[in-house]
């Protein structure tokens, strides 16, 4: 059994000394992940490919090695052949003709021979009669130079033909680890998910940061997210997923920033704090999902303000992408079913948010922001490495939602001050308290046991995540409140 990776086309017009280092960290890369696969494997770097090679035939295993490869940065192709000592014309028409018979029953088809090394025949030639052996011993519709329904491929390298028996579709991109590493702001969402996977496809190792605004539920749901990523497009190289607790920073905003203004210094104090990270990792590059328009902080005016947060280069691969190619994205990497079901958290939501913020307005709102809480998240991150992850089958089970308040439980309206103000609960006769998300973890221990206690906010996004961070810590006694009309 044997395949030919064919090289991603970038790679053949780098000059001798880059294209060798990169076929190199293929063949590493090939050999690190197919020897997990089957330890017979053997991997071979050359000149303008990769070759893959196992002893016997093994169908299964075939299939295996080609979905493994099919995932690797630096690869257009995979070719399946089957390999022979070159003879003569007639015994390359047996061969062909032995592979190809079925597959040209009632089709037409073209031969096409490439060829390298010094012969007495030219590629022509051998196309030619194999193709006119095939017409006449086959059962096919005939020949068909322009349009063929298949592609009779051989190729010959000096004394060794090869027979293709099958082409498959590479990744593309540059080998992982041949680019810098970077950091990607991870969400779970589909933005962040098919950011991190084109910086991982364009050959950087990609760590990934989560800042974690709303409770543990969310967080594992990002870590499985990440995880996937990395198992199927980047385990040749080991990376980190890192966290940092930003609760307290979001209550801080809420309490002192302007609401038209929450969003742009959200954003601002993430680059800040992945700027320290990325110094701490020694990282040249911060990774975004950002697309110009799509939110009210991504207007040009509002990027370049977050970006003037930051000293580290900001990269953002889907800047210029519409939201369904994005989406189509994940479904064809399948991560659609993790992106479509991650909670899009809304605790920083502005009535009127600005799109054309000004430096010296920013900065004004920021003058009242307690730096300190910013300073202990980063206190608080974890970093970890990526395999360190446990896959979590329960992470998608939901807590109960209730959709009324009976006497013996009280409501907990977990919603920011704002939007408490904006709309209020009316709900004559049911006991409810007021307790902003960000200040639950600290005030719920001390709320009298005995009763039971419903969590609300108005997507039911929050009060999941936070009620399943509760119960987590001990706290049995709570559940949702979702009305009927949600």
């Amino acid at each position: 059994m044997k395949f030919i990776a064919k090289l991603f086309p970038e790679i053949t017009i780098k000059s001798r000394p880059v294209r060798r280092r990169l076929i190199q960290r293929l063949q590493t890369n090939l050999q690190i992940l197919l020897q997990r696969v089957d330890e017979r494997v053997k991997v071979s770097g050359h000149w303008d490919k990769v070759e893959i090679s196992f002893p016997g035939l093994d169908t299964e295993l075939s299939a295996r090695l080609v979905d493994e490869m099919q995932r690797v940065p630096g690869i257009q192709s995979i070719v399946e052949v089957q390999e022979y000592p070159l003879e003569d014309f007639d015994q390359v028409f047996q061969l062909t003709r032995e592979a190809y018979a079925e597959r040209l029953r009632g089709k037409t088809f073209k031969v096409r021979v490439r060829r390298s090394g010094d012969h007495d025949f030219t590629s022509v030639e051998l196309e030619r009669y194999v193709g006119g052996g095939l017409r006449q011993h086959t059962e096919a519709a005939g020949v068909d130079v322009r349009n063929p329904e298949v592609w009779v491929d051989l190729e010959v390298r000096n004394q060794t033909l090869f027979v293709v028996t099958a082409i498959h579709q590479g990744l593309g991109g540059y080998p992982l680890g041949t680019q810098e590493d970077v950091l990607s702001l991870i969400s779970g969402g589909f933005d962040s998910v098919v950011a991190s996977y084109m910086t991982m496809r364009r050959g950087s190792k990609t760590h990934f940061l989560f800042f974690n605004l709303g409770g543990y539920a969310h967080e594992i749901g990002v870590k499985q997210v990440a995880l996937y990523l990395w198992k199927r497009y980047g385990a040749s190289a080991r990376v980190k997923f890192i966290t940092v607790p930003f609760e307290e920073v979001v209550g801080e905003i809420l309490q002192s920033v302007h609401h038209s203004h929450m969003g742009v210094v959200l954003k601002r104090m993430m680059m800040r704090a992945a700027d320290q990270v990325a110094d701490r990792m020694e990282l040249n590059a911060i990774v975004t999902g950002e697309s110009v328009a799509q939110v009210s902080s991504q207007t040009l005016p509002n990027l370049r303000l977050i970006d003037e947060s930051c000293e580290h280069l900001v990269l953002r691969p889907l800047i210029t992408m519409d939201k369904p190619d994005i989406i189509e994205i994940t479904r064809r990497i399948g991560a659609f079913e993790f992106a479509s079901a991650m909670p899009e958290y809304c605790g920083v939501i502005s009535d009127k948010p600005t799109t054309h913020a000004r430096r010296d307005r920013v900065e004004r709102e920021e003058s009242g922001f307690d730096y300190e809480t910013l300073d202990r998240a980063l206190e608080h991150t974890e970093m970890i490495s990526i395999d360190e992850i446990v896959e979590n089958r329960d992470i998608n089970a939901e807590i109960e939602a209730m959709t009324r308040v009976e006497p013996s439980q009280t409501l907990v309206d977990i919603r920011p001050p704002r939007e408490q103000e904006r709309k209020p609960l009316n709900m004559p006769g049911c006991d409810i308290r007021i307790i902003p998300f960000y200040k639950l973890e600290s005030e719920f221990p001390n709320l009298e046991t005995g009763r039971e206690y419903l969590l609300y906010c108005d997507k039911g996004v929050m009060s999941q995540m936070h009620a399943q961070h509760l119960r987590e810590q001990g706290h049995n006694n709570v559940k949702v409140y979702r009305p009927a009309t949600h």
